[in-house]
Order: C-alpha cells, then sequence, then structure tokens
C-alpha cells in the first residue's frame, strides 16, 4: 500500500538563506537597517526598513509561543545588544566587536540573526517572521515596555537555582560545558578586540607619521636638503602603506574571527538560557512532588472524613426521605379510611 505524499508549504514567501542587510541610515541617535530578501515565487524582491525595536519585537514574538509544541527547549538565535550611536567605553565594551563604530559588521550580525530565524524548523512559522521579513509598514515601533523588575526577579530566580543539579546526566553535563565554554569563549572575545584595538591604534598612528614627514620637506637646490626630502616623502610613502595594510589587517579581523567569536559567545548564553528554563521547570516538579507527598498524610484523613461527612449527609437525606413518605402514607391512609368510613354510613 503506498503511503499518501503530502506537499510541503513553506512558511515564509522569501528565500531565507540569502537575506541581505544592506545599509543602516542615521537619523541623530535612531539607526534604521534596509533588509532585502528574494520573493520564492522568483519574481522581485522585498525591500523593508526595520528600527532596533522593529527586531525586539520579532524576538519578542518568538520568545512568546507558549501553545508551540517544542518551544521550551529551543535555543533561540541571539539578537546582538542595541546598537549605539556614539558608543562609550563601556557600550563598546558590552557590544565588543559591534560597538567598533564600523555598522557594516553590525549589518553582518543582523544578517545571520535573521537567516538562523528563517533557516530554523520551529521559529520560522511564526507569524511575525513573514510580517517582519515582507510587510512595508514597521512592526514593532510600539512594542511593550520592558519591565525592570520582572528583570530582577529574574536574576534572583537565576541565583537560586542556577545550582540545582539535574536529573539527567546528559543535561548536566552539558550544564557543566556551557559555563566553561561561556566564559572562555568570552574571554577569547575580549582578548581578540584588544588586538584589534591595537591594530587600529597602529593604523592610525602609522597615518599621523606618514602625514607628519612631509612637514619636513624642503624646498630648494642643497643637495643634502634634496636627499633629505626624497627620503622622508619615501618613508611617508611607508608608512602610509603602513597604515592601509594594518587597516586592512583590523577589518579583516573583525569581519571573520571577530564576528564569529561574536556569535559563538551569544549562542553559548543563549544556550545557557535553554538550559536554566529546563532547570526551572525540574524545580517546579520536584517541588510539586514533594508538596505531594507531604499533604498525603493529612490529605489521607481529610478525604476520608470528606467522605464520611458525604455520607452521613447521604444517610440523613435518605432516613428522612423514608420518615417524610412513611408519615405521608399514614396520612393518605388516615384520610382514605375517613373517606371509606363516610362511604360505608352512607350505604347504611
Amino acid at each position: 500500500m503506498m503511503e499518501e505524499v503530502k506537499e510541503v508549504t513553506p512558511c515564509l514567501s522569501v528565500h531565507g538563506h540569502n537575506i541581505k542587510v544592506t545599509e543602516v541610515l542615521k537619523d541623530r541617535d535612531t539607526l534604521t537597517f534596509l533588509i532585502v530578501s528574494q520573493k520564492l515565487s522568483g519574481t522581485g524582491e522585498y525591500h523593508v526598513d526595520r528600527t532596533y525595536d522593529d527586531f525586539e519585537w520579532l524576538q519578542q514574538q518568538l520568545f512568546f509561543q507558549e501553545d508551540m509544541p517544542g518551544i521550551e527547549g529551543v535555543i533561540f538565535p541571539p539578537l546582538p545588544a542595541k546598537p549605539q550611536v556614539n558608543a562609550s567605553a563601556k557600550v563598546i565594551k558590552q557590544l565588543g566587536f559591534l560597538g567598533l563604530g564600523e555598522w557594516q559588521p553590525y549589518c553582518k550580525a543582523l544578517e545571520a540573526f535573521l537567516r538562523q530565524v528563517t533557516a530554523h524548523s520551529i521559529l520560522s512559522k511564526n507569524k511575525a517572521v513573514e510580517i517582519f521579513l515582507t510587510s512595508s509598514d514597521p512592526p514593532g515601533r510600539q512594542r511593550a515596555r520592558k519591565n525592570i523588575f520582572n528583570r530582577l526577579s529574574q536574576a534572583v530566580e537565576e541565583m537560586r537555582k542556577e545550582g540545582h543539579k539535574d536529573v539527567d546526566e546528559f543535561f548536566q553535563t552539558e550544564r557543566d560545558h556551557n559555563l566553561v565554554l561561556t566564559g572562555c569563549t568570552k574571554t577569547a572575545a575580549e582578548r581578540f578586540l584588544d588586538v584589534v584595538l591595537t591594530e587600529q591604534k597602529i593604523a592610525v598612528a602609522s597615518g599621523y607619521f606618514s602625514a607628519a614627514l612631509h612637514l619636513c620637506v624642503e624646498p630648494g637646490e642643497n643637495p643634502d636638503t634634496q636627499a633629505f626630502s626624497k627620503a622622508c616623502v619615501k618613508l611617508s610613502e611607508v608608512f602610509d602603506s603602513m597604515k592601509k595594510n594594518m587597516a586592512r589587517v583590523a577589518e579583516n579581523n573583525v569581519s571573520t574571527l571577530g564576528l564569529g567569536l561574536d556569535l559563538e559567545s551569544r549562542y553559548q548564553e543563549a544556550e545557557k538560557e535553554m538550559l536554566f528554563r529546563r532547570t526551572c521547570k525540574l524545580v517546579e516538579l520536584e517541588t510539586a512532588k514533594r508538596n505531594a507527598e507531604k499533604a498525603k498524610p493529612v490529605k489521607k484523613a481529610a478525604i476520608a472524613l470528606f467522605h464520611s461527612v458525604r455520607v452521613e449527609m447521604l444517610q440523613q437525606a435518605l432516613v428522612q426521605w423514608c420518615e417524610k413518605q412513611l408519615c405521608t402514607a399514614k396520612e393518605s391512609a388516615d384520610q382514605f379510611g375517613q373517606h371509606l368510613q363516610a362511604f360505608r354510613g352512607m350505604a347504611w
């Protein structure tokens, strides 16, 4: 017997694997990202503009799918931290490679986020993903405000439950590995960022020195002066080449390993969140079991009392029913007896 072949309908109307964030527009402190995706129909492209608020809206829509089977075990693709125009040193440290002031790496990070979402077998089914990529109207400009008290309570809850041992050896081992890898990846990203920042400083210093050497060039017929000027010009060209080379090396570092370490670090945090959700469910389950065990002795007596009271009440109702019926039957018998005596008197 041949099984029925069902055609699988794509969840999205775009090719998710080649979504591009092509440009970023800056209006004071607001950044707008231009997103281009090819239509599955092959008839053209979708061009939409989205702010970071829109990306946060999409992420919230993905998080809050409580009715979606398997959503609790999903490692959500991590959204980069919010970009900052003219970021401070503290913000740059938080953003890492994405806070260096060059927006192309940040666009690549957003691209990676969208491609990971559209490639996910569960998340890509959310209608919000289609709306985000194709709708001309910005979906998230009126997003819900974040509640700082919820974040604080979550932090306290995490501290309370992070040491809870998992009943499954596989997940406990994964938690241990994740803890180590999260720290190592973050440290590696920070150290590599220091390397890139140093390369950028060398490039800037080389540029300054190259420009300063031109100040030593003097006109004149003196052979020594001419020779010195030629040496300064040539040395300036050398330092200018050093500047360009070092800037290119720093750019390559950011666009390759830098972005890779940044994404890996954020994914380790995303896995940590998923494992924490599992831990919370375990704690809830174990607490419920303990409460059920504690309630057994008390509930046994309470249930026994409940049944005895219910039986007594039903028994009283039955007795009262019988008594009432007997009383009514007796009254009816007396009444019918009187009627019978009356009929007999009339016959005489």
